[in-house]
């Protein structure tokens, strides 16, 4: 299928890893003119050469740290004008509320929310003015159910969910599009020592560690298994395509199904 990309041009914020490095080959891969953001030159370097190994002909990269209003002010000068912008960057941990402190809801809400408003306030208003663009917004499923040992985290996937909600209303009889995709556990750098710590006996092979999770920490999961970051992307390059024009102020959670999902 093709998914008229062409010659469209996609940031992703936090591509380096995990779901935007996904995201980003995939877009390239559909012919997208791809800019991917990261705060580690190597790392950065790594990832481009990546994309553009797995199909990607355009892949370019801005050195900047996406969660600050510095680093966001650097991304809109490298890239003035993009027609599909992926807020992808995240952070997660978990952690008992009592030990939450001010610096951590400060830190989770700078990077999950803020670099997404910063962004989105940037190149929302070029894409209302060609009446054509793309807002995407990578949220989690703990938006919605709540782990009692991440809070702050889930805190900031909500507010995603109604920072994403209230931008598609901005966008009322255009081609403008904001959506939010609601990814469950996914397969990605790191997941295995987050398990590792949720886990009963943390020596265990991870596999057992993936299924005691599943049945204890995730037992209203319908897939129950860990999603693949493949499979996250394969959601937003769809959104992030003109045959998705219709998908507007939804909330799709990739895990199965759709919620809040409204045209």
């Amino acid at each position: 299928m093709d998914l008229q990309l062409t010659d469209k041009t996609a940031l992703v914020t936090g591509a380096t890893a995990g779901i935007g490095l996904e995201i980003a080959r995939a877009l390239a891969r559909e012919g997208a003119n791809v800019i991917i953001t990261g705060r580690d030159r190597p790392k950065l370097d790594i990832a481009i050469t990546d994309i553009k190994t797995s199909g990607g002909e355009s892949v370019a990269g801005v050195l900047a740290d996406a969660a600050t209003a510095d680093g966001a002010a650097t991304i809109a000068k490298a890239a003035p004008s993009v027609d599909i912008l992926v807020n992808n960057l995240g952070i997660y941990e978990s952690k008992d509320f009592g030990a939450i402190t001010d610096a951590d809801w400060n830190h989770l809400f700078e990077v999950n929310v803020m670099s997404g408003v910063r962004l989105s306030r940037a190149y929302l208003p070029g894409m209302l003015e060609q009446n054509w663009g793309r807002i995407i917004f990578i949220s989690s499923e703990s938006g919605l159910a709540i782990p009692p040992d991440m809070i702050h985290y889930a805190t900031t996937k909500t507010a995603q969910l109604s920072v994403s909600r209230g931008l598609a209303q901005l966008t009322r009889g255009t081609n403008v599009t904001v959506n939010a995709v609601l990814p469950g556990p996914t397969r990605s750098e790191g997941i295995e020592t987050f398990l590792r710590s949720q886990a009963t006996d943390p020596s265990a092979p991870i596999k057992e560690i993936e299924a005691e999770f599943f049945a204890t920490a995730r037992s209203a999961s319908i897939l129950q298994r860990m999603v693949e970051a493949e499979e996250v992307a394969n959601l937003v390059t769809y959104l992030a395509s003109p045959l998705s024009s219709a998908t507007n102020g939804a909330a799709l959670r990739a895990e199965g199904g759709l919620v809040n999902t409204i045209a």
